[in-house]
């Protein structure tokens, strides 16, 4: 039987790719003749909200834009149905009363569903995906880590080694070189050994302190964090095709979801040598009885220490899910936000000369141990940098979208009604861009708009500054990551200017999260002393 299977997989799957070339032609034929249909006979109704697919494929390279555009056309929230064929069917919103509503004052309502954990399958029952009860236990466990001082203790102490033996070391090299560097592809390689030495007690060294061969910047490829990255575009296109489509591929193995498969291989095999390790390590079976907790404190063995007081409790699909969703959330959120406020930074020169100013009056990074001697109350001074972050943050947030399923009916702020089992999608990047909510010059990179008539940061409703999401799923990680995203600003911007290569195009990549599509090439020059 198992044969038969084999053999008719592979039949579909060649007939398929023989198909392919005559498919193609006739499926633009279609296309076209549907667009030339609707556009006749829909002169009213924009049919965007009818046939979102067309909208979807005409306009994919600027696809957050073009949701922006839809959504200030009508209203801030818009309800699509597609064809049958599609099976689409979803609402739309950057309407913060509608996004309060979905995250906060109805949120027994708004799960995570059967759909998004189809599409995330790759992070298992972990806190992104679960609901109910189940996500309650995760939230709670990874809220009671994370509050500990010696969480934030070793996070810091993470960032200042990996900064100070490789980082400054690498953009020094580059700046006497003279010659560009991809910056995107730097921070994926820092953020990621910070986050597997944080999680998993394990430093992969996609960064490494040695970088040269023959005085050339030299990086080793790490399959783990390319495999990242390919699972990441896969799961967007999960989102913009019909269902049924990426589940044929996946069937065949062909196409994004043959990347998601080998992608998927990968990372559960690094997951697996990494967890079985930490697990069989003797420091690890004797860690209960040791005093000394910081100095063994990682986020594997809290998990271990939180969950059960025998290693025979400990479950491993539970730390391999809880592992993925810290290695997802501290690795590419982090890079896409430090990309993105530094390529704001180094085009805008006048705010870069204030952040610098502001260092200079309230900070310094001549001390060796500027970093762990107090690093929470010195960050504190730098009012006008926070600022500066959360504009890069408000304009391109690291996770550009994010949906929920109702469980039953019911009906939005904005008069939408919602059918039981409806994806409500919420637009962060769009939200962004909304004049009702930032005001007319809500397209401009303007710090100053953070800080209050007093010299204060002002604190936003996160319903409005939704990059760290809303209500009881907001980001457990906020706070630490903005402490990590200022050490690394007040050191680089400290010791170097980042000049965007002439001509180097700047857009935003098709992913879940929002990477530059051609990463940010840069030349690296050192200040003067």
């Amino acid at each position: 039987m198992h044969l038969i299977k084999h053999n008719l997989k592979e039949a579909l799957k060649a007939i398929f790719m023989d198909s392919l070339e005559l498919f193609i032609p006739i499926f633009v034929a279609i296309f076209l003749f549907l667009v030339i249909h609707i556009w006749k006979s829909n002169n009213r109704n924009s049919p965007v909200t009818k046939w979102p697919l067309i909208g979807v494929l005409c306009n994919l390279s600027s696809i957050h834009d073009y949701a922006t555009t839809s959504l200030k056309l009508h209203g801030g929230t818009l309800k699509f149905k597609g064809s049958w064929l599609t099976n689409i069917k979803f609402v739309l919103t950057s309407d913060p009363t509608n996004v309060h509503h979905i995250t906060t004052k109805n949120f027994s309502n708004y799960g995570k569903g059967s759909q998004f954990k189809e599409n995330f399958e790759i992070f298992g029952d972990g806190v992104f995906n679960s609901d109910s009860h189940k996500w309650q236990f995760n939230r709670n466990l990874l809220h009671a880590i994370f509050r500990k001082s010696t969480f934030e203790s070793l996070v810091i102490k993470t960032v200042h080694e990996k900064m100070e033996s490789c980082l400054i070391p690498l953009l020094y090299h580059a700046s006497k070189a003279g010659t560009p560097v991809d910056l995107q592809d730097i921070f994926q390689r820092f953020t990621f050994d910070n986050i597997s030495s944080i999680a998993l007690g394990f430093n992969p060294n996609s960064l490494p302190n040695n970088f040269t061969k023959g005085g050339v910047l030299l990086l080793p490829e790490v399959a783990f964090e390319k495999a990242f990255n390919e699972m990441e575009d896969a799961i967007f296109y999960r989102h913009i095709v019909p269902r049924w489509l990426w589940k044929l591929q996946k069937w065949l193995q062909i196409g994004s979801e043959k990347s998601y498969s080998e992608s998927q291989h990968i990372i559960d095999k690094f997951l697996h040598e990494c967890i079985s390790s930490r697990l069989d390590d003797e420091r690890m079976k004797s860690m209960f009885n040791n005093d000394d907790e910081e100095s063994n404190f990682d986020m594997l063995n809290a998990l271990v220490k939180e969950n059960g007081d025998e290693m025979k409790q400990i479950d491993y699909k539970f730390l391999r899910d809880t592992a993925i969703s810290l290695l997802g959330a501290g690795r590419s959120t982090i890079t896409a936000a430090l990309c993105w406020f530094f390529w704001l930074v180094s085009t805008h020169p006048l705010v870069e000369a204030k952040i610098l100013e502001e260092l200079q009056q309230n900070f310094t990074t001549k001390e060796t141990n500027w970093v762990t001697s107090g690093v929470k109350n010195n960050l504190k001074k730098l009012v006008y940098l926070h600022g500066a972050i959360c504009e890069a943050l408000r304009l391109f947030p690291p996770v550009p979208f994010d949906h929920k399923c109702a469980v039953h009916s019911d009906v939005l702020p904005s008069g939408v009604r919602v059918s039981p089992n409806t994806m409500v999608y919420y637009s962060l990047y769009s939200m962004g861009r909304m004049e009702q909510i930032w005001g007319k010059d809500c397209l401009e990179f303007k710090p100053e708009r953070w800080i209050s008539k007093k010299g204060s940061n002002m604190n936003v409703p996160s319903y409005k500054f939704i990059t760290f999401n809303s209500g009881p799923r907001s980001c457990l990680g906020r706070n630490i990551s903005f402490i990590q995203m200022k050490i690394i600003a007040v050191a680089l911007l400290s010791n170097f200017h980042m000049q965007v290569v002439e001509g180097h195009i700047v857009c935003p990549s098709l992913s879940i999260v929002l990477h530059m599509k051609h990463g940010l090439k840069v030349i690296v020059s050192k200040r003067g002393n």
